[in-house]
């Protein structure tokens, strides 16, 4: 039996924020570094534009369903609020402690388990590589369309 062992270096801590549209698209961003109020803004004002064009095009508004993790609450985030309704974009938060009703969550579950579940990574280029080759494989398969939204440099 072979025996693979992690190596005891520990690495930065990749991080996604994604939008998932069911049926239609998946959307998200990767950081190495924690997802802020301002990484948070600049990914729905990425959203935002969406919604804007939509809403001339169609005449439909679009909503986003979050959880009330830090940046999505946060006096920064909210003082956005009125300017993305205007673009057409409403936000509404799910109520406390309610994970099985924000469909993400069980997304990234399964990529967890399904798509990276016993690999390891030497460093996190090739996690992030791993992460965004699962999020694709796993969205054509279902059928969705993803894009992925480039916040800086820092972000992979």
């Amino acid at each position: 039996q072979k025996r693979i062992e992690q190596t005891k270096k520990k690495g930065k801590r990749l991080n996604i924020c994604g939008l998932l549209e069911l049926g239609q698209s998946f959307e998200y961003g990767l950081s190495l570094k924690s997802f802020r109020s301002e990484s948070y803004i600049k990914l729905i004002d990425w959203q935002a534009s969406q919604a804007e064009q939509r809403l001339k095009e169609t005449g439909k508004i679009t909503v986003v369903v979050q959880d009330g993790g830090s940046p999505h609450i946060s006096k920064l985030t909210k003082a956005n609020y009125e300017r993305w309704r205007h673009q057409g974009l409403y936000i509404f938060l799910l109520p406390s402690y309610s994970p099985e009703l924000n469909h993400i969550e069980i997304e990234w579950q399964r990529i967890k388990e399904d798509e990276l579940a016993g690999q390891m990574f030497e460093d996190e280029y090739e996690l992030s590589m791993a992460v965004i080759s699962a999020i694709e494989s796993r969205q054509a398969r279902n059928g969705l369309a993803v894009k992925r939204y480039h916040f800086t440099r820092e972000i992979i």
